[in-house]
């Protein structure tokens, strides 16, 4: 007891404060973790899940998933809608965050309106859009009849090109306010004496842009797409509820294929599978985002 007394005195007492919350990580992430990737070298289905034989196979599982058509085309859509969705959600964000930045009437209470998006729930975000989008009643295709940009109703959500356009766009309506409000608080570390001196000596907006405000902005532009892409890449909620991954796979995502296999088609191991797959590709993400933050702080 004693020598437990004078371990967690001084600088090791810090760890008493983080064991609650490690101990939480351990249990509710870590052993799930664990057991995904158990159950990912096991032939377990709904076949013998109920006698609890649960074959060791090793790798099989992952060897079949690189045969397997739609789990190739759901990387390749998950890739494009991720990519997709990253360029129109920065790109509409820095705009808003500088137009933010200007000191006009209600600058601040447009500012709160745009955080409504990312402050409601995906799956209400996701119906909405699904109304929107569809084929006889959405505003989508009244607005683009009335404006005379189409003869006759687009078949959004059941034709494969459109489909993933729609989702794409969803997607953008979620992550533009995520995007302006980190942008914005980083253009507020850009001191104005720098804008103050170069408009003395003569440049022009486009060259304090890419001079003073892209270069002094550049951790916080990465860390949003780090961020970005990690949230993007793990999207669920709002692809299955608009789509479910259809019309003819042309939608399903790294996410959406592994409920898919795991709760329609009772293949759990390969549903596993295809979760550490994407799982594996998260943490590298993460693993760029730590170094870069960390490279941010000893500059």
């Amino acid at each position: 007891m004693k020598k437990v007394k004078t371990f967690f005195r001084y600088d090791n007492i810090g760890l008493l404060f983080i064991l609650p919350a490690f101990i939480y990580m351990m249990v509710f992430v870590g052993y799930p973790i664990l057991s995904n990737i158990l159950l990912s070298l096991q032939d377990v289905s709904v076949r013998n899940l109920v006698k609890g034989e649960k074959h060791f196979i090793a790798f099989a599982n992952y060897v079949g998933l690189f045969q397997d058509a739609v789990f190739l085309k759901s990387v390749k859509n998950t890739l494009v809608f991720t990519i997709s969705c990253l360029i129109f959600q920065f790109l509409i964000g820095f705009l808003l965050a500088l137009l933010f930045s200007k000191r006009f009437s209600f600058a601040k209470t447009v500012r709160g309106l745009t955080m409504i998006p990312w402050m409601m729930p995906m799956t209400v975000t996701a119906l909405m859009f699904k109304f929107m989008f569809s084929t006889d009643v959405g505003i989508i295709n009244y607005i683009f009849t009335k404006l005379g940009l189409i003869q006759s109703n687009i078949e959004w959500l059941t034709t494969p090109g459109t489909a993933m356009i729609a989702v794409i766009v969803a997607n953008v309506w979620i992550g533009i306010p995520f995007n302006t409000i980190l942008l914005s608080t980083g253009l507020t570390t850009i001191p104005q004496e720098l804008y103050e001196s170069a408009s003395v000596d003569g440049a022009n907006s486009f060259q304090k842009l890419t001079r003073i405000t892209l270069p002094l902005l550049r951790p916080t532009i990465e860390s949003v797409l780090v961020l970005g892409f990690i949230y993007t890449f793990k999207v669920y909620d709002l692809v299955y509820v608009m789509t479910e991954g259809g019309p003819v796979n042309s939608t399903h995502l790294l996410s959406t294929y592994s409920y898919k296999l795991s709760f329609d088609m009772f293949q759990y191991s390969k549903g596993s599978a295809v979760a550490n797959v994407l799982f594996l590709i998260l943490l590298l993400v993460g693993l760029l985002y730590l170094k870069i933050t960390m490279e941010g702080e000893e500059d």
